[in-house]
């Protein structure tokens, strides 16, 4: 069984809903986790979804900010994760049954950060830092116990190659690209050994980018972009990552210059369970 899953930051469900079905429509993913929903649980716009037959969703909603949903074609269950020191809603995390198997989804839209790199002048920055802790300590309690198949997806807000931005040099002091935002990351990736689906399968000279400013007139004629959103996959689950290959995994560029889209694109990635 092949399941695809998709990854999203839609900056906006409610306004850009008809993109997102549009999608939908044209790639059928089995599961589309989304950030920065930007509305409460009660006005996420559940009937297109089921229209399009996604009939299972979880959402973590918050007014005007932040906010989550897993949109499924598969039938998901939630689990009571707690990761955000702040109490906003940036996470959903849920059990997909894949029928073969099963395996968590955790959906997160960790913090931008704020400008400054600095976590003792920016509060911001330091909640981003705390986020990142709270998501190592979990996960690696959880794998103390083995490895029951996990995919993290979502909104990471890190650029942790010096291929997943523009230009390494520029942006070493910029929030997404910095050494200690980058460092964190990667002791969260080393918990159990999670595998970065996207660098699994490109060259390290390749330059993927998955976000671009609103500020660029001609979003690729600069091609300014970062990889900010990510699959990541733990090692019960690569063989199934593996077993597709280059062509199961898909950063949707083309969805950056639809009208009125979002400064994110959809990332994929095929499991073979």
């Amino acid at each position: 069984m092949s399941v695809k899953i998709t990854t999203w930051n839609i900056n906006s469900v409610r306004l850009r809903i008809n993109t997102v079905i549009d999608f939908l429509n044209a790639h059928q993913p089995d599961v589309l986790a989304l950030q920065e929903i930007k509305c409460l649980e009660d006005q996420f716009p559940y009937d297109p979804f089921r229209a399009a037959g996604y009939n299972h969703i979880e959402v973590s909603g918050q007014k005007g900010y932040h906010g989550a949903a897993t949109v499924s074609k598969l039938p998901q269950s939630r689990m009571d994760t707690q990761f955000c020191p702040n109490g906003d809603a940036r996470h959903v995390s849920t059990v997909i049954d894949a029928g073969a198997r099963n395996f968590e989804l955790h959906n997160f839209y960790i913090p931008a950060g704020g400008d400054e790199a600095n976590p003792e002048t920016n509060p911001k920055f330091k909640h981003k830092l705390e986020f990142l802790d709270i998501m190592t300590d979990y996960f690696s309690s959880r794998f103390t116990s083995g490895d029951a198949g996990q995919v993290l997806v979502g909104d990471f807000n890190i650029a942790p190659h010096e291929n997943d931005v523009w230009s390494h040099k520029q942006l070493l002091k910029v929030v997404s690209h910095t050494p200690i935002e980058v460092e964190r990351l990667d002791k969260l990736l080393g918990t159990h050994d999670f595998t970065d689906c996207a660098r699994h399968h490109a060259d390290e000279d390749e330059k993927l980018y998955s976000w671009w400013s609103y500020r660029a007139r001609d979003v690729f004629k600069s091609n300014r972009g970062r990889r900010l959103d990510h699959i990541w996959v733990s090692p019960a689950l690569k063989p199934a990552i593996e077993a597709v290959g280059r062509d199961g995994f898909e950063i949707h560029t083309e969805w950056r210059v639809k009208e009125k889209p979002s400064d994110h694109v959809p990332v994929t990635q095929v499991l073979a369970i």
